[in-house]
């Protein structure tokens, strides 16, 4: 399962949030830092409003949403690509995430403490931002040492490509900026996803804010540094009250939309959250639905019909005959998948057929 790493520097909210995520107490959230040593991981439903819409259609028994894993990773201090409080171990956990949520602090409270002594979201995205560049530095230099020594010894063809790629990506990291911001091709960028830089990973910023802040959280200083950082980027954002969502954990879900509706807001941070880490994941669903069951099956965004029925059984794929496939909008319309087939809105796909979002399928094969 693809994971997205929850990074940020101590007492930002990292923990409150992964707590609310993951709706339980596994995160010790604690007013110190380094309070979560081991990465805590959660698999996390993700939010899809079409299940419970058929599940009403087909008076199914039982829906099963799609997950996504989240990963709660100790806090990052300056230094930490020299070894500076758990930063060997931070560096570690984030190298094995798809991709990257960062927390930052954009609220004041004495009573939380900084690390660093004060809020300042720029700072703080840049400090983890040098220490992941300075790792990748590090690898980059024993990268293009072994490319040259390549080179000189054979004319490698491999390496001269590798080291073209090098020298677009070092001097931004020489910078402190990310290795994701250089102006690579397609075919690059996929070589240098097998090189496991940190910063090339996808990142969201998670705006950490007060509750007077979300129903208007342009008016927030802070939260405009973020978005403008972000925008530089091509990175999004996510605004979110972490200590907001941790206490509507707790409340019946009827609870919860009244009091989000009170706060003039339509749904809840963390929703975005789960929803934004799942589409950065590259991921999607498609959907079965029937009496026994409603459910959303994850796959990449571009997959094909064979390896989609795959996630459903090994044995579908391999005697996969053809998808009968209805888009999600035209079976609500319609009522029933029957009444469907019958407006001529149900499609007969093959083995080249590229997977929708909101696709739901019937497989047919023979095994």
């Amino acid at each position: 399962m693809l994971q997205a790493g929850i990074v940020g520097l101590p007492n930002v909210g990292k923990s409150t949030l992964f707590n609310a995520l993951t709706a339980q107490e596994a995160a010790l959230a604690a007013n110190y830092p380094f309070a979560t040593i081991e990465p805590n991981i959660g698999v996390v439903a993700v939010p899809d409003e079409r299940l419970a819409v058929l599940e009403k259609l087909n008076k199914a028994q039982k829906v099963v949403p799609a997950t996504v894993e989240f990963l709660d990773i100790a806090g990052l201090v300056r230094g930490a690509s020299k070894g500076e409080g758990l930063g060997n171990q931070f560096l570690a956990n984030i190298r094995e995430c798809d991709a990257v949520i960062q927390v930052v602090r954009c609220f004041d409270d004495d009573n939380i403490v900084h690390v660093e002594g004060s809020v300042n979201p720029t700072r703080d995205i840049e400090t983890i931002q040098i220490e992941l560049a300075l790792a990748d530095l590090a690898s980059a230099e024993k990268r293009r040492e072994k490319c040259q020594r390549a080179i000189k010894a054979s004319g490698d063809k491999d390496a001269k490509r590798d080291l073209e790629i090098l020298d677009k990506i070092q001097p931004l990291l020489e910078e402190g900026r990310p290795a994701r911001a250089a102006d690579l091709t397609d075919d690059e960028r996929a070589i240098v996803k097998t090189w496991f830089f940190l910063s090339t990973k996808p990142t969201i910023y998670a705006a950490n804010v007060d509750e007077e802040t979300l129903a208007d959280p342009s008016s927030n200083p802070h939260v405009a540094e973020v978005m403008r950082h972000a925008e530089a980027e091509k990175a999004d954002v996510v605004v979110i009250c972490a200590k907001l969502e941790a206490e509507l954990v707790a409340l019946d879900p009827s609870e919860r939309d009244e009091y989000l509706q009170d706060l003039g807001l339509t749904s809840s941070g963390v929703d975005k959250l789960i929803k934004a880490a799942y589409h950065m994941l590259g991921l999607m669903s498609f959907l079965t639905a029937g009496e026994k069951e409603v459910r959303a099956w994850t796959i990449p965004i571009g997959t094909k019909a064979p390896q989609a029925a795959g996630e459903i059984h090994t044995d579908i794929e391999r005697g996969f005959i053809r998808a009968e496939i209805i888009g999600y909008d035209d079976l609500v319309a319609c009522g029933s998948r029957k009444a469907a087939s019958e407006k001529g809105l149900a499609r007969l796909e093959g083995k080249e057929y590229v997977m929708q979002d909101g696709d739901v399928v019937d497989f047919r094969f023979n095994v």
